[in-house]
């Protein structure tokens, strides 16, 4: 069927990545709690010093109050150029050991960042890509076509924590790893998908510029994971055995979510990992924390 553009009805994406897997897990949401705190105060108000009900109220606003912006540094490691691309946060052109920051807002549901191949834009920003291909502009304003490594956030929700993954239920194109900044210790979520899926795709998924999920080529129940008993398919297993810290199906949560306190920043990197001096003072750190 040729590849199929990555958006809000995708598999995965209706599968809410990643707060609806998170909220089932929580009786009140963050706005239903402010808003239940707030009822209870306003009858406490009546019956209590105003002092008192003052700086209850105090204490619930100041745990509205969010977190500072969250960086993300993209660095591109490959020996060929990467066009980054980001929603939010738009797209650049990366030659071999440049990089580029965005800032999206604390709070942000449903950011992604992937990297294009085989790109070529005019002076306006316009022209194509091989693979990741997000309407023909270098300025990402949606998400791109598959196939594409994903990376997937949610900034600042439940518990004040950021949720975040590698995907390959829309396929592959680039290797690429994250690594948080944090050195608390709830946060150990560096992820990697360095293989080289494209050499060893089935022929079958093969396109130019990358390799295509099953869900994505065959869009079938059983390949998009939307029947009520979802496993794992042939191609998926594939892709878990490839990169096993990466989504190869959509209800793959188990061991592919990875969490950390809200305002750490990120280093994502196509074709490598972080610096490997930072990678280890940070895994130092964090053990020596424990």
């Amino acid at each position: 069927m040729g590849t199929k553009v990555m958006d809000e009805t995708s598999a995965h994406v209706r599968d809410g990545f990643p707060l609806s897997k998170s909220t089932s897990n929580f009786p009140l949401n963050r706005n239903s709690f402010y808003e239940h705190k707030h009822s209870q105060l306003s009858t406490m108000a009546g019956t209590i010093p105003f002092w008192i009900a003052f700086i209850a109220i105090l204490s619930v606003f100041l745990q509205g109050v969010k977190v500072k912006a969250t960086t993300f540094e993209i660095t591109n490691k490959c020996p060929y150029t990467v066009w980054a691309a980001a929603l939010p946060g738009g797209g650049k052109q990366l030659a071999q050991g440049q990089s580029w920051t965005i800032q999206p807002d604390a709070g942000t549901s449903t950011g992604r960042i992937w990297g294009r191949t085989g790109c070529s834009f005019d002076g306006s920003g316009r022209g194509t890509c091989q693979s990741g291909d997000c309407n023909g502009t270098l300025n990402c304003q949606g998400y791109g076509s598959a196939p594409a490594t994903l990376v997937e956030y949610s900034l600042d929700q439940l518990q004040n924590l950021d949720y975040y993954d590698i995907s390959l239920v829309d396929g592959f194109n680039v290797p690429l790893s994250i690594t948080p900044t944090s050195t608390n210790p709830n946060c150990k979520g560096i992820i990697t998908c360095l293989s080289d899926i494209n050499s060893q795709c089935p022929n079958e998924l093969k396109v130019s510029g990358g390799c295509l999920s099953a869900e994505v080529k065959y869009n079938t129940v059983d390949h998009c994971c939307t029947g009520a008993n979802c496993n794992q398919t042939l191609y998926s297993r594939f892709f878990k055995e490839q990169c096993p810290q990466a989504y190869s199906y959509a209800k793959d949560d188990t061991n592919s979510t990875f969490v950390c306190p809200s305002g750490t920043d990120y280093k994502i990197v196509f074709c490598g990992k972080s610096d490997p001096i930072f990678a280890l003072d940070l895994y130092i750190t964090i053990n020596n924390e424990e």
